[in-house]
């Protein structure tokens, strides 16, 4: 009876492995995928800076660098507020006022920049551009030279920023400088009498990021 039963058990056995093809198939373990993490590299941050600033006849054929008469050089307080979508593209305002200049113009001026931005990997130092529209004000602080400017334009600037944590989207504190053509062709009255100005400016200054 034992040797029927497994001759029965042998039959049974065999039998399986022939509609299966006789095949043993290897098990395959269950491939668990792992989700990828998208570190968030948005938030506020606040700044501040100083600028040198340069204001003049736009006839003159000049720049913030070398202008062969009609400009005025003023230095400013900066103050910058923005919000970073991510590591690619952020919102920023400015507001700029005059703290020191030449005794013949005082300005002041705000902008609205959408800011393209660029974070190289493993790396404290970003670049950016400036790309907006803004306002400026110029007035005469010499009652021989009348100045009446006060207009609004496209603006535009180039920037870099470096700081001071291990990565530049793990750090809070940042120091920048960068350049930003805050008029050109601006209509009004320039102390020289020129109906045009140029305005530009070179900023340094920190941010602090929330």
């Amino acid at each position: 009876m034992k040797k029927i039963t497994l001759s029965l058990v042998s039959v049974i056995a065999l039998s399986g492995m022939s509609f299966a093809g006789g095949d043993f198939e290897p098990v395959v373990e269950p491939v668990v995928a792992v989700p990828v993490v998208v570190e968030d590299t948005s938030g506020f941050y606040l700044g501040a800076g100083l600028a040198a600033v340069s204001t003049r006849d736009a006839t003159v054929n000049g720049s913030f660098f070398d202008a062969k008469g009609g400009q005025d050089r003023l230095g400013n307080l900066t103050f910058l507020a923005g919000y970073d979508f991510n590591r690619y593209i952020a919102a920023e305002g400015r507001f700029t006022t005059s703290i020191a200049d030449e005794d013949i113009v005082e300005m002041s001026g705000w902008s609205l920049f959408a800011k393209p931005q660029y974070a190289f990997d493993g790396s404290n130092f970003k670049i950016y551009a400036l790309l907006g529209f803004g306002g400026v004000t110029l007035d005469s602080m010499n009652a021989d030279y009348v100045t009446d400017v006060d207009d609004t334009a496209f603006q535009w600037g180039i920037g870099a920023a470096y700081s001071f944590g291990e990565y530049m989207e793990d750090n809070n504190l940042a120091v920048f400088v960068d350049y930003t053509s805050l008029a050109t062709d601006m209509e009004g009255i320039y102390w020289n009498g020129a109906p045009e100005t140029d305005v530009d400016a070179i900023t340094a200054g920190v941010t602090y990021r929330f």
